[in-house]
This record gives C-alpha cells, structure tokens and sequence, in this order.
C-alpha cells in the first residue's frame, strides 16, 4: 500500500478521521469540484461534514497507479453517492507525498462522457 491508496481506501472506509490522519498538518488537498482544503484539520472537518450530510462511497477503483520519487500518480473511476443521487465519473489525482503524509493533491475530473472520434465532434 502508498500513501495514496491508504488514502482512497480510508474514504471507502468512510472513516474522517483515517483520512486526515493521512495529510500533513499543513497539507492540502484540491478537489476536483472546486473546494481547496488547507490543513489537515479542515480536511477532517470537510470528511466529518460531508459523510454526516449522508455522502457516500460506493466505489474507487484504482484503473492505473504510478509512484516515481514523492510523487503519486493514479487514474480512477469513482461512484459515490451525494445529495441523494448516485453517480460516477473518471478521473485522476496527483498527489505529493513527504514522510508518509500527504503534502499536495489535486483531484482531475473527465467532465464529458468519452466518444471515438471519427471525423465529427459531438
């Protein structure tokens, strides 16, 4: 296991506090929506928060992982649950990793459903 992995897996546990423990104090992490979280105790907050509003995960599936230096790379399709709709899209995380902690990760979103192109964009 790596850092980013005990990190996704600490989310399908749904356990807030498994999460933060796994970001630095100063840490921060980016999520693909838009919200920054800055520090491991507003990371804690946004988890407690976001689980207690009924979020769920359903599904994080690691399609492609990559570890080069304190750099941590994975491709992933992610199913969750959130205000009372189920949904599930592609993405990515980069992530920075220093001592074992999460430094710096940004979450990636593919927003449109993929197509082959043949000539004609949708």
């Amino acid at each position: 296991m790596t850092t980013l992995t005990d990190y996704i897996d600490a989310w399908l546990a749904a356990d807030p506090e498994r999460i933060a423990a796994l970001v630095a104090e100063d840490g921060v992490v980016s999520e693909c929506y838009g919200p920054v979280y800055v520090g491991r105790a507003w990371v804690l907050r946004w988890a407690r928060e976001w689980f207690a509003a009924g979020g769920v995960v359903h599904g994080w599936d690691v399609v492609d992982h990559i570890v080069c230096g304190d750099r941590e790379v994975a491709r992933w399709t992610f199913e969750c649950t959130w205000a009372g709709e189920r949904s599930s899209f592609d993405g990515a995380t980069v992530a920075r990793i220093a001592d074992g902690l999460i430094v710096d990760l940004q979450e990636f979103q593919t927003t449109a459903e993929p197509y082959e192109w043949r000539g004609t964009w949708r």
